[in-house]
């Protein structure tokens, strides 16, 4: 259930990242609320998932989906640059995304919790 949570995660962050060019400044009512609304799901869920996937692990493959989703769609929806040198780099991101979920440990690691002292 973590890496559900973290592909989660990763798809409020595109959507919060390409929500953020909507906004124009934050100068836009509701494309301001639907960003501050999907940046809040995108922590949540990122919370829920590195409470059991290493933070290190969890935090790269979060930022890298979000980074490889959002020029993805500026490339498809935004006509962006689509270059072979920036899909190479795309590409080299996701490799790297797979690799870091490949070595990942696969046992499930509980959460650290510290209660404080007492």
């Amino acid at each position: 259930m973590p890496w559900i949570y973290l592909l989660i995660a990763a798809a409020f962050e595109i959507g919060w990242a390409i929500g953020l060019k909507y906004t124009q400044g934050l100068t836009k009512l509701w494309p301001t609320v639907f960003t501050v609304l999907a940046m809040i799901a995108s922590f949540v869920f990122l919370a829920l998932a590195v409470r059991t996937i290493p933070i290190g692990t969890g935090y790269a493959i979060w930022t890298g989906i979000g980074a490889v989703g959002t020029a993805i769609f500026g490339i498809i929806f935004l006509d962006e640059s689509s270059n072979r040198p920036r899909l190479i780099c795309i590409a080299l991101i996701v490799v790297g995304l797979v690799g870091l979920k490949l070595t990942s440990p696969t046992a499930m690691v509980e959460p650290v919790i510290d209660e404080g002292t007492r």
